[in-house]
């Protein structure tokens, strides 16, 4: 990699360069530290995770049974609050995490990472395509990386402006209460359409798998549950559709609050001319932010409270980052790099302020 080009585009005072040697031995501490990881997986995250897939079907067989009574309205709002749980934890701690097969390893066909389909609109094959792949694969690189503000939202100076910024303040709060809609139609990549870059049955052909998910979704929250709830349907259909966006509330807040912090930083793409491993490490952690927070809070997070960590190493399994957390962290300091790591509230207000700052066409 040129280092030249390094240098003049990494702009956070608070990371310093490393020469070729310290990449090299910064490289393999961050190896070692997942050597000694996976030689620990075992039967104890087998159980955990099969724990968590049960609290998804119990939280959200009670909720849903809890909203059947939801003329009630404590029922209504404890069977609403524990199936918006449920979606959040299928979602984050499963869904997520299983489809970067982290447990693959398990041979369980209920948690490989191939085959799981998750509930939201989005199809899991979709979604490892543009996660899985493209932003792992090219974090935080202007151009190639598609979660960089999802093509809608400016968050960084380096991102060209457009006078549709102006409005993202407002309607950064609709993409946010219906994310899943944004994850669902990432990979149709309509601008692409709208610029004679794809044709519109290549679009259609794309299209079929993405309809066929969102009517499953629509049919079950809201025809199916609603109709056999009878008399209650109106309750049943309100408490599926605030459970929804709770977790879409959720799922984009810490999304957001793991990439485009402050120091968080994006990358041209002459940043993959001869990238080492330890150059790939050293993107991972200046282009992540992670989440102070209580053991709770990191699972309601998939663990994605702890960005730096996952973006290290997506396919171990999310429970191990809190172990792998400080020994990360240490190393950053031992080589200059910037640990981000505050509160959600904090990292929050970056993020909403970044969303403000760059409506306007400010440089830096």
């Amino acid at each position: 990699m040129n280092m030249h080009v390094q240098t003049q585009y990494f702009k956070n005072p608070k990371n310093r360069d490393l020469t070729p040697a310290q990449l090299d031995a910064f490289a393999q501490e961050l190896d070692q530290i997942k050597q000694d990881v996976l030689d620990q997986i075992g039967e104890q995250d087998a159980k955990y995770i099969r724990r968590v897939y049960s609290a998804v079907r119990y939280t959200g067989i009670a909720g849903r049974a809890l909203l059947f009574a939801g003329w009630f309205p404590p029922a209504w709002l404890l069977g609403t609050g524990l199936l918006g749980i449920s979606k959040i934890l299928e979602n984050m701690e499963v869904g997520h995490n299983v489809m970067h097969g982290q447990y693959d390893w398990m041979n369980d066909p209920k948690f490989k990472g191939q085959d799981y389909e998750w509930d939201i609109v989005g199809t899991g094959d979709n979604w490892r395509q543009t996660h899985n792949y493209k932003h792992h694969t090219y974090t935080n690189i202007r151009g190639m990386d598609d979660d960089i503000g999802y093509g809608l939202i400016r968050l960084f100076p380096e991102q060209r402006w457009k006078k549709g910024h102006l409005l993202q303040p407002l309607y950064s709060i609709p993409f946010c209460l219906l994310f899943q809609w944004g994850v669902a139609i990432q990979n149709l990549e309509l601008g692409r359409v709208l610029f004679g870059r794809k044709t519109v049955k290549e679009l259609w052909n794309e299209w079929q798998p993405v309809q066929k998910k969102i009517a499953k979704q629509l049919f079950k929250d809201y025809v199916f549950f609603p109709l056999i709830a009878g008399p209650n349907a109106l309750p049943v259909l309100c408490g599926n559709m605030v459970a929804n966006g709770i977790r879409n509330i959720w799922t984009f807040s810490i999304i957001f609050c793991g990439h485009f912090t402050k120091d968080a930083e994006v990358f041209p793409k002459t940043v993959l001319q001869n990238e080492s491993r330890g150059h790939w490490y050293m993107r991972q952690i200046r282009g992540s932010s992670n989440l102070k927070g209580s053991e709770i809070f990191h699972i309601l997070t998939g663990h994605l409270s702890h960005q730096i960590e996952h973006h290290l190493y997506p396919e171990i399994p999310a429970r191990r980052y809190r172990q792998m957390g400080p020994k990360v962290e240490a190393v950053c300091k031992k080589y200059g790099l910037n640990y981000n790591n505050a509160s959600l509230f904090k990292q929050y207000g970056q993020v909403i302020g970044r969303i403000f700052k760059y409506a306007l066409p400010f440089k830096k």
